[in-house]
């Protein structure tokens, strides 16, 4: 794409870091969530996106649902920070406003490799003490664990609330995503949590966006829900284990069956670290 095809109000808002011609995964999540902190590649994505898979963005707010599910159940269990990778675009319901209605005091860092991201971020948690966002990218653990932002925000020693949302499927084989993970799992303290929700392979749909993803940003990898659920080895399975997000402890007592093709499209869990 040339300079010419970039609207100049649209150019204006671009923080000077950021590729305007590259799509960003942040911001592809935010335009299938109908937000406004995209740029027309990342909209260009989405639309290629939602052809291969078209439920009009619900499998992104079933996913979003189960965030707030989870971190209100990970709050009823005594956990007061959290630290969510790849947290992406402000949306709604964030993590901090969920687990802060529960528990004021709640801690939050999130970390994204966007710098939209971070200026976002900023504008939002202006005011709240309890918040932060940090630049940052989850293939790194040791430099994420170490940030001074984030070793000094929240209390390693104690519990916490580890979120990866929607990321993990872009992170491809090659980079060890298992690897990365047990950095992660072996740093968090004993009675910590670990949520994944994930893109799986159940459905030719779900393995046609996958093809989208890899040609248009590099990459998406879907996985199986064995796959999915090896993440978890040596953490407690939160009942009901790894399921769709409509089966993962629903505000509606009965739950609906997955049936349509957005609630197939992910897979979620979350598990707790054993006391030692």
């Amino acid at each position: 794409m040339t300079e010419s095809d970039w609207d100049q109000q649209e150019k204006d808002r671009v923080p000077p870091t950021v590729d305007p011609t590259r799509p960003s995964i942040a911001r592809i999540y935010d335009a299938i969530l109908g937000g406004k902190d995209n740029l027309a590649v990342d909209r260009a994505v989405a639309e290629l996106a939602c052809k291969a898979f078209p439920d009009g963005g619900e499998g992104a707010r079933l996913n979003r649902a189960v965030l707030a599910r989870a971190v209100r159940h990970m709050c009823e269990q005594g956990v007061d920070q959290f630290l969510d990778l790849g947290s992406g675009l402000p949306t709604v319901e964030n993590t901090h406003e969920i687990a802060q209605a529960v528990n004021p005091d709640a801690k939050v860092v999130y970390v994204d490799n966007d710098p939209v991201v971070l200026t976002h971020g900023r504008a939002l948690l202006a005011t709240n003490a309890n918040t932060t966002v940090v630049t940052s990218d989850l293939r790194t653990p040791q430099q994420v664990l170490e940030h001074p932002q984030i070793s000094g925000f929240l209390d390693m020693s104690k519990p916490i609330g580890l979120l990866l949302v929607a990321i993990v499927h872009h992170v491809l084989d090659e980079e060890d995503p298992a690897g990365l993970i047990a950095e992660y799992k072996k740093a968090l303290a004993p009675g910590s949590y670990m949520l994944i929700t994930h893109f799986t392979n159940s459905t030719p749909e779900a393995r046609e966006l996958e093809t989208v993803l890899l040609r248009t940003i590099g990459r998406g990898q879907l996985r199986s829900r064995e796959e999915i659920t090896a993440f978890f080895d040596g953490f407690e399975l939160v009942e009901p284990g790894v399921v769709h997000p409509p089966q993962w402890r629903p505000d509606d007592l009965q739950g609906p069956a997955p049936q349509k093709l957005s609630s197939l499209l992910y897979l979620a869990g979350l598990g707790r670290k054993p006391d030692a």
